[in-house]
């Protein structure tokens, strides 16, 4: 969202601006409209906070603020990414705002190449997750959803490496002292037939005594469609920035005068 500069409620403070250069009064300006987009941030990360179900920090502090400047008398507020290995929050947002169907995250893309994930599924954390697979927030803990992703070879050519070794996978299947151990392998229920037709389609892992329990991992569900949940122009109409701005100019007009 981009917020232009604009002059009005600053009756009040014309007679302190004669004692201003024209210099200072644009760096009032630009000082002001910074503080109207970091009031905005504070209302979208709320807003943010309030319509999404747990949300990472990554998503609330990806709302960035590019400031204005004296020579360039407006100021943006929105999702930035910043690369790396995250999804990009701007498509994240997008799809909360517009609605329709979620991007794969890199994970899906990576088990749908290695032939485990079907077409037309995504994935999703069973209602009670595995134990010490899930972050608190919905989502697989970073080391959990590596060691799934190379237990089943989906690192491809570049990172054909990292694959866990018939060694590695023996590890995991003998357990430690604090985990125990357990074997990781794909149902696809009613999707196909088989010893697993009964299960639903989703990663599994078996573990104790001739692997007797069974318990889910990371479901395969339909991709999912989702409904608006966030407006920015609608937060923007609600914490009434223009308002503020016009307060700020104010003062940073006399702050600036030293009145």
């Amino acid at each position: 969202m981009r917020i232009d500069l604009k002059l009005t409620g600053i009756e009040s403070v014309l007679g302190v601006m004669e004692k201003l250069s024209g210099q200072q009064i644009k760096q009032a300006y630009a000082a002001a409209l910074n503080d109207g987009g970091f009031h905005l941030r504070r209302e979208m990360r709320k807003e943010m906070a309030a319509a999404f179900d747990r949300p990472t920090a990554y998503i609330l502090n990806s709302v960035y603020v590019r400031r204005a400047k004296p020579d360039d008398l407006s100021v943006a507020v929105e999702p930035t990414y910043y690369g790396g290995k995250g999804v990009d929050p701007q498509r994240i947002l997008q799809a909360q705002e517009f609605g329709g169907s979620r991007r794969d995250k890199r994970s899906e893309v990576a088990l749908r190449r290695a032939g485990i994930l079907p077409s037309g599924y995504q994935t999703a954390i069973p209602e009670t997750p595995f134990p010490g697979s899930d972050d608190g927030r919905g989502n697989l803990r970073g080391a959990f959803l590596v060691q799934l992703l190379t237990y089943f070879q989906t690192m491809g050519e570049q990172g054909y490496r990292a694959n866990m070794t018939a060694r590695r996978k023996a590890n995991v299947h003998k357990g430690t002292k604090t985990r125990t151990g357990r074997r990781y392998f794909v149902a696809y229920g009613h999707l196909r037939s088989g010893p697993t037709s009964h299960l639903a389609p989703g990663i599994w892992a078996a573990s104790g005594t001739q692997d007797v329990e069974v318990r889910p991992v990371l479901m395969f569900v339909r991709v999912g469609i989702y409904e608006p949940r966030l407006s920015m122009e609608a937060v923007a109409d609600k914490s009434n920035v223009d308002a503020y701005i016009e307060r700020r100019i104010r003062f940073r007009i006399r702050q600036a005068a030293g009145v």
